[in-house]
């Protein structure tokens, strides 16, 4: 169908970069944006609209208060950073002040939010922060049969290009609400595919950066070792914008960089592999030189030492989390298992909670298979796979997932395939970059662009060579809104 909510349309599909002109010429002002942006949130998010996408957790109550404050320092020429007046999304596993950093769980109800690091840094560049995004409750790390994208708060996501698919996980409500146009700027986290995935499944850019380069101090953890905060945007080139604020840094002159494919990285969704391998030949064709190599797969083995390590430093990283976080409540892992036990009608309503059990059975890192697992994949994702995959080449890509699964409460997520690489790049730290390429069946896919350590410019620089390519071949970016929920 259309876009549901017409009206709203020309002001929300601007890019960042445009709004910043409109801005500097006069004609726009943030008021009139985040006011016209509410307004499409109200008509299209909650479950009163004939869409309920669920994308977004919590509004902040002073969201036109500030853009009215942002319009008048402008008018000063008290410009505050590069995103003055600007309206921002973030995940709800981030604290904001005035916002609920539930990560999706009612256990964290009424607990006191105070600024992130991150969001200070939002707000320092002149950002509005205008609200939180829904998760897949505790980022996705709680079940093997919960859907991506339902939180026990926010209800399950939908996604734009057809309500009856996941919109991925866990930054699904951050890479539901680029795409749908509620925010310019939208801020995910991503632990194993958390970014990548939403931006895939969404149509859009998302960019997982190294870990540690973008402040994890009060964001809800899964594991210190690969948790990393990141951006969720319809262009390149916001995406490079929004994380120059997050990373606090200076974005350099444009580099060209060396570039190969994974010839052993697919999906295994057979129209999707087609798509990327036409993509492919399509970029090749316009000039980029991109040699074919085999590399390692992620398997079995890997995974098992991936979850055992992730569910050793997720039983101390969240209780030192809650120990550390005002207000009263659950104050360790344990407590969260408890507190779930005695809401089991709300927190067990369609899944359970093993993997909490499995995580508080570990002990911890303090385990002494923890070190042995966690040295093993890194070791071999980074000596066995990456470093001889690359070579002297410095970026490898490959198709990212397969189309937008149909969401199923009762039975989790089925049927998921994506390129084993984004696991080799989450347990090393990695950076990755995903662009959308095109549609299997009206539903977006896209690619995955992963590059070493402190590489986000680059890998955004050689991204954005691949968005021209997709805007040539017929990529608008618009969402489809097919089909109602039916759930």
């Amino acid at each position: 169908m259309l876009d549901p909510h017409p009206q709203s349309q020309p002001l929300a599909f601007l890019s960042a970069i445009d709004v910043l002109a409109k801005f500097d010429d006069g004609s726009l002002t943030s008021h009139r944006l985040v006011d016209t942006l509410l307004d499409r949130i109200i008509a299209l998010d909650g479950p009163g609209g004939p869409i309920a996408l669920h994308a977004v957790a919590a509004v902040a109550h002073d969201a036109l208060e500030v853009a009215h404050q942002r319009d008048i320092e402008r008018a000063n020429g008290d410009i505050r950073g590069p995103l003055h007046g600007v309206p921002v999304l973030i995940k709800d596993n981030i604290e904001a002040t005035g916002l609920p950093g539930t990560a999706g769980a009612t256990a964290l109800v009424g607990r006191p939010a105070y600024d992130a690091e991150l969001v200070t840094r939002l707000r320092d560049a002149g950002a509005i922060v205008m609200g939180s995004t829904n998760l897949s409750q505790w980022a996705n790390l709680r079940s093997n049969k919960s859907a991506s994208g339902y939180s026990a708060t926010g209800g399950l996501v939908g996604n734009p290009w057809s309500l009856d698919r996941s919109a991925g996980g866990s930054s699904s409500g951050s890479g539901a609400a680029a795409a749908a146009a509620y925010a310019p700027l939208v801020v995910g986290t991503e632990t194993d595919g958390s970014i990548t995935c939403p931006a895939s499944l969404n149509g859009v850019v998302g960019l997982k950066p190294t870990v540690g380069n973008v402040s994890r101090q009060g964001v809800v953890p899964i594991s210190h070792v690969q948790d990393s905060p990141g951006p969720l945007t319809r262009t390149v080139a916001d995406a490079r914008l929004l994380y120059a604020v997050l990373s606090g840094t200076t974005p350099p002159a444009p580099t060209t960089s060396r570039l190969v494919r994974a010839t052993t990285w697919k999906t295994g969704h057979l129209a999707t592999d087609k798509v990327f391998a036409d993509f492919l030949a399509a970029a090749r064709d316009t000039g980029l030189d991109i040699p074919d190599r085999e590399f390692a797969v992620f398997g079995k083995d890997q995974g098992n030492d991936e979850q055992h390590a992730l569910l050793c430093e997720f039983y101390d990283d969240l209780t030192a989390y809650l120990a550390a976080r005002p207000g009263e409540g659950v104050k360790s892992l344990e407590d969260v298992i408890a507190f779930e036990n005695l809401h089991a009608d709300v927190e067990h309503r369609y899944s359970s909670h093993e993997h909490f059990l499995t995580a508080k059975a570990t002990g911890g890192m303090s385990n002494p298979t923890y070190r042995e697992c966690r040295d093993r994949v890194v070791n071999w994702a980074i000596n066995e796979c990456l470093e001889p995959g690359l070579g002297e080449d410095d970026i490898v890509i490959a198709p990212a997932y397969a189309p937008a699964w149909k969401s199923d409460l009762v039975l989790g997520d089925l049927g998921i395939w994506f390129n084993s690489g984004i696991s080799a790049a989450a347990v090393t730290g990695w950076p990755i970059v995903t662009v959308p390429i095109g549609l299997v069946q009206g539903l977006p896919v896209g690619m995955t662009l992963i590059g070493r350590p402190h590489s986000e410019y680059a890998l955004l620089d050689a991204a954005a060579a691949f968005e021209e390519v997709a805007r040539s071949r017929g990529w608008t970016g618009l969402p489809h809104w097919r089909h109602q929920r039916g759930l």
